[in-house]
């Protein structure tokens, strides 16, 4: 077989793929005999005219008189492996978010039999309290868009873009174990796969009971909240405060917002710094008009989407973060009395606003050198954005913003939000450095985007659960000081999204079973 890259196909002759790579080879067409697509993206820099970019593996009846060159070479399919060279059995894992729910899954695979505990409810009594939570404002602290199977991810867009290379094919193993699982198959290749929060939770239902079928134990509202250490050695942990679970091996899968799990770690000398992360606000647009700003009038693509940074005259970054297209802002609280919000899409990504987190990046200088003091300062802002907007989303005007001003209505739009709201002011929330920054980035964001500044523009606070504002130290088979512990994923420091941390929970796997 061949790879053959860059071949470019316009947006409205998608079907000629065939006919565009014979013409690269300088081939007939009856002389393919398979295609199989690697990848796909769009390149809209000469609208009008819009591709598709492909990279393509094809097998042919006749290779006589094909020449190699940069974008045509032999195909060798890439494979992840995983060498077991030890066994390990009833390890325990904490948390389901996509670290924890990916080492369950290939240790099971591997006759491992892992325990897995989570603090929220199975995915099918998570939706319900979330929903009961959207309607109502009626809290569960521990079964949240933040905390249950699935983790954080599974309210989100399900995007699954990462920039980190991977000579492993840990990413693609990842994918092929989604779509194995009911994940669209295009993943595999598109170049910014997502998918989508309606169908992300059918597949963590099937990748949980492939688990348990291979002896996979799943406990739900089990919180982890103590560790038993003997000579510096895991003997076992405590969950809900009366029930002790023997174990050696313990894998953290924990998530960036597990507050209380990090104050029990860190009372137990588990080793962890604080670490720099970003908060800021979501901003909402037509998705019409930035779908126009990306593709022209083209009606054939799908809802665009876009990523921006900013170096602000005061030092600081800003930048998009999480973009939903037609998608929705959600209440994402996970604390009485503190307010959080995150951006959702289903898969079709239908609704008629675009939005994403703008936010700007702060550290230690800000909040402090003590390792908890990032989540202090998270919990704060989080405190006077429930005040602000009386325990509902606060939502302001982009222009209204700026002038610290109350808005009175909306412009030519509404927001789209899961979650009551309240017109309030954003100032009375964020410290001066802060605003200061988003204006600034907003109004440069428009020079690459028409209309982001818009007047109209809305904002809604407050995103502050970009990263984890800590880092678990651990060493370079991943374990931690206290041997026995192996803290992964997005809430140990070592990830970033849902496909980062799925493939972090691989490598923890293959430090266990290989000597």
């Amino acid at each position: 077989m061949l790879r053959v890259r860059q071949v470019k196909v316009r947006v409205e002759k998608k079907e000629k793929l065939k006919e565009e790579i014979a013409h690269k080879l300088n081939i007939k067409i009856d002389n393919i005999k398979s295609i199989k697509i690697l990848k796909e993206s769009i390149d809209a820099r000469c609208k009008p005219i819009i591709y598709y970019v492909y990279e393509v593996a094809i097998d042919l009846y006749n290779y006589n008189n094909i020449k190699r060159n940069n974008d045509i070479e032999d195909y060798i399919e890439e494979k992840y492996e995983l060498k077991v060279t030890k066994k390990i059995n009833n390890p325990v894992i904490v948390g389901t978010g996509p670290a924890g729910l990916f080492a369950a899954y290939m240790l099971a695979l591997n006759n491992c039999n892992p325990i897995i505990i989570e603090r929220g409810e199975k995915i099918e009594d998570r939706v319900k309290s979330v929903e009961e939570f959207w309607k109502s404002g009626k809290l569960n602290i521990n079964s949240n868009v933040q905390f249950g199977e699935g983790g954080a991810g599974t309210f989100s867009d399900g995007k699954l873009n990462t920039l980190v290379k991977d000579k492993e094919n840990r990413c693609k193993k990842v994918f092929e174990i989604f779509i194995e699982n009911g994940a669209p198959k295009d993943i595999l290749y598109v170049n910014k796969p997502h998918i989508g929060t309606d169908l992300l939770r059918n597949v963590i239902i099937s990748m949980r009971n492939k688990i348990i079928s291979m002896g996979g134990t799943f406990r739900y509202n089990t919180t982890l909240t103590d560790l038993i250490i003997e000579n510096n050695k895991l003997k076992g942990i405590v969950v809900n405060n009366n029930e002790e679970i023997k174990t050696d091996k313990l894998i953290l899968a924990i998530g960036h917002s597990a507050r209380d799990t990090f104050k029990m770690l860190y009372d137990n000398k588990l080793n962890m710094t604080s670490k720099p992360f970003a908060i800021g606000v979501r901003i909402m647009h037509p998705q019409d008009m930035i779908n126009k700003s990306q593709y022209g009038d083209n009606k054939l693509l799908p809802p665009a989407s876009y990523k921006l940074t900013h170096k602000c005259s005061n030092g600081r970054g800003v930048y998009s973060f999480c973009m939903c297209p037609g998608g929705f802002v959600v209440n994402a609280s996970s604390e009485e009395n503190r307010l959080v919000i995150n951006g959702m899409s289903n898969h079709a990504r239908e609704e008629k606003c675009a939005n994403s987190a703008i936010v700007v990046t702060v550290s230690s200088k800000d909040f402090g050198d003590d390792v908890l003091s990032g989540i202090e300062f998270q919990r704060n802002l989080e405190s006077k954005t429930y005040e602000v907007g009386n325990g509902n989303i606060p939502v302001q005007l982009y222009k209204d913003f700026k002038n610290n001003k109350m808005s009175s209505s909306f412009g030519e739009f509404e927001p789209v939000l899961k979650g009551n709201y309240k017109i309030s002011n954003l100032n009375d929330i964020f410290p001066k450095y802060i605003k200061e920054s988003l204006i600034e980035a907003i109004d440069q964001f428009d020079k690459k985007i028409k209309g982001f500044s818009r007047d109209d523009a809305i904002l809604a606070a407050i995103e502050s659960r970009t990263s984890s504002p800590v880092r678990i130290e651990r060493d370079d088979n991943f374990e931690s000081n206290i041997k026995g512990i192996y803290p992964i994923g997005e809430g140990a420091g070592y990830a970033g999204g849902i496909t980062t941390s799925a493939m972090d929970g691989l490598k923890v796997v293959e430090k266990l079973l290989q000597n």
